[in-house]
């Protein structure tokens, strides 16, 4: 079967978010664009992943949770969890290893935070578009001692992304999908990476705004709608 996904969404929490991108207002825009299955991606947080699962409830679309890291390297890495827990225990480690940035919501933009009944309780004082004190290697291997995966992101982009910063997608690392922006020219960029062939290619929106979540476009193919599917999708 096909699922319809959008895996880098960023919610109000995200400084660069609007702050319209609530739970509920995420989770319904993603309905009403007919996904399937979406992903909670913050910045360096996972704060509002659990008010997300807890809009969608009761609704036929899967929200995974996870986070938009800013490794030591400045490289932005996807990473997704089975469940709650993990994604919670991973943000606490991440949490930990924050520097201590005061964000400038005048500048960058507020970092809101929801509650379970998606109601706004708090703001995010440390800037979270900063580079959290760990390695790419060391990300890899929390997340999946975690039974998550970590997704490059937007590698085709100058700023942030794994291939800029490294020059390469270290061959020591369980990297089976990536992902390429939106408005990459996939064709033309594979041409010029040849070995990126070899791994699975997946496109998201990154999402800071309602109305850039994805359309119907994007779908995986699995065999059912779970998220042990998914997750088999992704590490193929």
């Amino acid at each position: 079967m096909k699922l319809f996904y959008d895996l880098h969404i960023h919610s109000a929490l995200s400084p660069c978010g609007d702050n319209d991108m609530s739970p509920m207002n995420i989770v319904n825009m993603s309905i009403i664009k007919g996904l399937d299955v979406i992903a909670i991606t913050d910045h360096n947080s996972v704060k509002n992943c659990l008010p997300c699962l807890e809009a969608a409830k009761g609704n036929d679309i899967i929200v995974i949770p996870g986070m938009e890291i800013q490794t030591k390297e400045e490289v932005h890495l996807i990473c997704l969890f089975r469940d709650i827990d993990c994604a919670l225990e991973f943000g606490g480690i991440v949490d930990e290893l924050m520097p201590d940035i005061p964000n400038k919501p005048d500048f960058f933009g507020e970092q809101l935070v929801f509650d379970i009944n998606g109601n706004n309780v708090d703001k995010e004082s440390r800037l979270l578009v900063s580079s959290v004190n760990m390695s790419i290697d060391k990300v890899f291997s929390t997340v999946g001692g975690l039974n998550g995966i970590v997704i490059p992101a937007h590698v085709d982009k100058r700023n942030y992304s794994i291939i800029s910063n490294l020059g390469f997608l270290p061959v020591n690392l369980d990297i089976k999908t990536i992902e390429l922006s939106k408005n990459c020219n996939r064709e033309d960029f594979i041409r010029k990476n040849k070995y990126l062939e070899n791994y699975k290619i997946i496109t998201n929106s990154d999402a800071h705004y309602l109305g850039d979540i994805s359309e119907p476009i994007n779908y995986m193919k699995v065999e059912s709608k779970d998220i042990e599917s998914i997750f088999n999708f992704l590490n193929e």
